[in-house]
């Protein structure tokens, strides 16, 4: 049973707003605090609402999801009656195939669907992974790896007692990511839109296009900056939103 106690662990900055309620879900190893800066940029038509995952910040006691339909099930199960009403979902990264099989799986259940789907930062899940796989990579390999993509936080280089916590959990978000196994479906009964980084290593432009097969609603926007064009795109990303929102 959810509870107003339980629905706080994932939304931990509160659920308040008369706009549309956006759930946002973060990419690998990352926290709901990604989308702090967010909250507040969608004027009173968006209501902003980072999504805190198992196994990080007040939930790090937690263990974190290795398989991805567990992942969104329970997603499901702890949002409740939030995905109700007039919500959407969006999600970069690992962050866009979670927020993809939670509005999956809420319409193959008859649930309240989301007005929208927006994804970033990913190939479209029907797509084969063509790419080196890092969930088990030997440490060093995976540091490298991930400062290719600019993904990981100088202090983590610099302390590797602090990277040797951080890893488990992001070894488990890749787990999600990389042994999802697509299974064909109806198309989405609503828009999508899809959001990514030119010159991202990890999801080329015909990738992301891909997307666009899902819905007979779509449509297709890249910014400079690669993997982590989020991080300086903020409010042009918002304004996206809003827009295919209002359409």
């Amino acid at each position: 049973m959810t509870t107003a106690s339980t629905t706080q662990h994932w939304l931990p900055y509160g659920s308040t707003g008369t706009g549309t309620r956006l759930f946002c879900f973060p990419h690998a190893g990352a926290s709901a605090a990604v989308y702090a800066g967010w909250r507040g940029t969608g004027g009173d038509d968006l209501t902003i609402l980072p999504v805190q995952l198992p196994g990080r910040a007040a939930r790090g006691r937690e263990t974190p999801h290795h398989d991805p339909d567990a992942l969104a099930d329970d997603v499901i199960g702890g949002l409740g009656p939030e995905l109700t009403g007039d919500y959407a979902l969006f999600g970069h990264s690992v962050g866009a195939l979670v927020a993809y099989l939670v509005a999956r799986r809420i319409v193959e259940r008859g649930g309240p669907p989301p007005r929208h789907l927006f994804v970033s930062g990913r190939p479209a899940p029907q797509l084969p992974n063509t790419r080196r796989e890092l969930r088990a990579l030997p440490t060093d390999d995976l540091v490298q790896e991930l400062r290719a993509l600019g993904g990981l936080p100088d202090v983590l280089l610099k302390e590797r007692s602090l990277l040797e916590m951080f890893l488990p959990l992001l070894r488990a978000d890749l787990t999600v990511n990389e042994t999802y196994r697509h299974v064909p479906g109806p198309p989405l009964p609503f828009p999508l839109t899809v959001l990514g980084g030119i010159g991202d290593p990890r999801a080329d432009e015909a990738e992301l296009a891909a997307w666009q097969e899902l819905s007979a609603d779509s449509a297709l926007f890249t910014y400079p900056g690669g993997h982590f064009y989020l991080d300086t795109r903020v409010q042009e990303v918002v304004e996206v939103v809003r827009t295919r929102l209002s359409g």
